[in-house]
């Protein structure tokens, strides 16, 4: 058996039942789920109109909005947490041996509205006009 050691030290969390730990943490134990009606795209030519998304994050919080135009959702997500996660360690990264520090994240689906908007360039409608076998297809106008 390894004698190595992990330690978690600190907690961050943007997810669809919070923003922050303690929040998450509240409307899980209230039995709250975090799946609703999706709002931030049309979703009228898809059958499914419901899921979980991140609601009432504020990315001014944790990124500048230069900064944050630059990148997609899931990564002022990932930012956000990871800086939850560093206060709430309460970590002095002046008084520790940063080579052996590390964080690890999970996220879900990450990319999607980049994966979005890459297909609709390809799709475009002058690219389909020289390719008649196209396998593209507009599903929505957004």
């Amino acid at each position: 058996m390894s004698k190595r050691r992990v330690v978690v030290t600190g907690l961050g969390i943007i997810s669809p039942v919070g923003s922050t730990v303690k929040s998450a943490w509240e409307t899980i134990l209230r039995g709250e789920s975090g799946i609703g009606p999706i709002t931030r795209f049309d979703v009228s030519a898809f059958p499914v109109r419901f899921g979980g998304a991140v609601r009432d994050f504020d990315v001014s919080q944790y990124i500048s909005p230069k900064d944050a135009r630059r990148m997609d959702d899931f990564m002022h997500y990932g930012v956000a947490a990871g800086m939850q996660a560093v206060v709430d360690s309460g970590i002095d990264f002046s008084k520790v041996d940063t080579n052996r520090c590390g964080a690890v994240m999970g996220a879900a689906s990450a990319a999607w509205a980049r994966s979005k908007r890459n297909t609709a360039l390809i799709c475009r409608p002058a690219v389909r006009a020289r390719s008649r076998r196209s396998s593209c297809r507009r599903r929505s106008s957004t």
